[in-house]
């Protein structure tokens, strides 16, 4: 059972319901079908701790940062249906190609596309479904022609793909973002220390499985997103943010 012990590497929390894990860019949190079983955050973090975990929710393999899974059976319950009934809230960071108003909110519905992608739905389809998103601009960056922004994200909801599919029909796709963001990116990125997708999970606020109060979940900026601000810092001409 956990006790006061330190949390192993990349372990934000663990108690006896919920184990919290900074999940890094290129590890899946389950397994795709062709690679093997163990080949995934789930698998690592039970081999890592000993105890078996349930998988509350996802976030895209390319994209770092934080991630929760159930320690027994009646907390995956409750945490799915926190999740399902949008009580988590969730906040991303997310640096985008293009530049948006200082804050917004982004909401049309989106419908299942082919080969695992999302696009946004035609106005009465069937199959439609509700997406929120809200977005404010921390930080942005200009060199030539091209800018480049930083958000703090606030998905309201939980589709497939949703901040990738809001942004790049606000015409400012996540940089790299072989899905949404290909051929669309300015050539001066091809110098930048970090080239996947530019997502990270920032922060989870949720109810505790037990009924005592709230869990806050955070994860720091990981290393090759701090590199690649860092970067832009160095190399772009920063620009004042107005609200």
């Amino acid at each position: 059972m956990p006790d006061d012990r330190p949390p192993p590497p990349g372990v934000l929390h663990e108690d006896r319901d919920v184990v919290a894990a900074n999940k890094p860019p290129g590890e899946p949190v389950i397994a795709a079908r062709d690679e093997p079983p163990e080949a995934c955050l789930q698998r690592r973090l039970e081999k890592q701790l000993g105890r078996r975990l349930w998988v509350v929710h996802r976030i895209d393999r390319d994209a770092s940062g934080v991630v929760v899974l159930a320690g027994n059976g009646a907390a995956h319950r409750t945490l799915s249906m926190a999740f399902e009934h949008h009580r988590v809230e969730k906040t991303y960071l997310a640096f985008i190609a293009g530049s948006l108003p200082p804050r917004d909110r982004l909401a049309f519905p989106l419908h299942a596309a082919r080969k695992g992608k999302t696009r946004p739905a035609h106005p009465g389809e069937d199959g439609a479904r509700e997406a929120v998103t809200d977005y404010v601009v921390r930080r942005r960056w200009r060199r030539d022609e091209a800018t480049i922004s930083l958000l703090e994200v606030h998905p309201l909801t939980g589709r497939h793909h949703q901040i990738r599919v809001h942004l790049r029909a606000a015409g400012a796709p996540l940089v790299f973002d072989p899905l949404y963001g290909r051929g669309l990116m300015p050539p001066a990125l091809g110098e930048a220390p970090c080239q996947r997708l530019a997502l990270h999970a920032q922060r989870l606020d949720l109810p505790s499985p037990r009924g005592s109060g709230r869990l806050v979940l955070e994860a720091p900026l990981s290393p090759d997103l701090e590199l690649l601000a860092v970067w832009l810092d160095a190399n772009w001409h920063v620009e004042p943010v107005r609200a």
